[in-house]
């Protein structure tokens, strides 16, 4: 009877030794990965990653992944030269298969969200002008300012908010902003001019993660929300 309870005591005291290297071995790869996904994107912000599934060290062995949710606040991705600065980007990747020394991977398909502020539209329009909610789901405000006959006229337009297949023929996206109308105020040329301060394209694919991609849009009053879908997406790498 006291050698059963020897043997209970020791299996209790190997469990407890075998999950707590578990769970620094998660650890320690969960942060290696974050380390890695901030430095290959050469992010500004903060990056979280936790990887999903019990234990983790048969996963790892084994260099398989169930799946790995990436969390990133406050980022910049670069795009044709220009940042644009992400609020939030979220997303779960699913099928890792682990490179050799954990610092990356890639996932057979993932998915995720992210928010583009109305701050960082207004910055990211790169005309002086300024966006806000629209009113409705896909439409945003935008406000601009242009010298006509001396004259300074400020303007405000509603504007749908889209997705758009990109004219460089590599299949991506574009977001797309375009006034629905613009008062003219009789003058001629007041609207070209107009335009040319309310409507934008931006190309965000390329900065982020490779397989990633953009599938679909829509506003609200916290701004922009962004959809996103793919497979065989590196999650991280040299």
């Amino acid at each position: 009877m006291r050698a059963l309870r020897v043997i209970v005591i020791i299996g209790v005291v190997l469990g407890a030794l075998l999950a707590g290297l578990d769970r620094w071995a998660v650890g320690y790869v969960e942060n290696r990965l974050a380390d890695r996904i901030q430095a290959r994107q050469g992010l500004a912000g903060t990056s979280e990653v936790e990887i999903h599934g019990f234990p983790f060290l048969t996963q790892a062995l084994s260099h398989d992944l169930d799946r790995v949710d990436l969390k990133l606040r406050g980022v910049e991705v670069t795009a044709e030269g220009r940042k644009t600065r992400l609020s939030e980007l979220d997303a779960s990747f699913h099928s890792v298969k682990l490179d050799g020394d954990y610092s990356g991977g890639t996932a057979e398909r993932a998915e995720g969200t992210g928010l583009i502020t109305y701050a960082d539209l207004t910055a990211a329009s790169q005309t002086g002008a300024t966006l806000s909610y629209g009113g409705a789901p896909g439409k945003v405000k935008v406000t601009a300012a242009v010298d006509v006959l001396g004259k300074t006229l400020t303007r405000s337009v509603v504007s749908t908010i889209t997705l758009e297949d990109a004219k460089d023929g590599k299949g991506g996206k574009t977001v797309r902003v375009r006034a629905d109308e613009v008062p003219g105020e009789g003058i001629p040329g007041v609207e070209k001019l107009i335009r040319k301060k309310t409507d934008f394209d931006r190309n965000l694919e390329s900065g982020l993660p490779a397989g990633l991609h953009l599938s679909a849009l829509t506003s609200d009053e916290a701004g922009v929300h962004l959809t996103l879908g793919g497979s065989n997406v590196v999650v991280a790498g040299s």
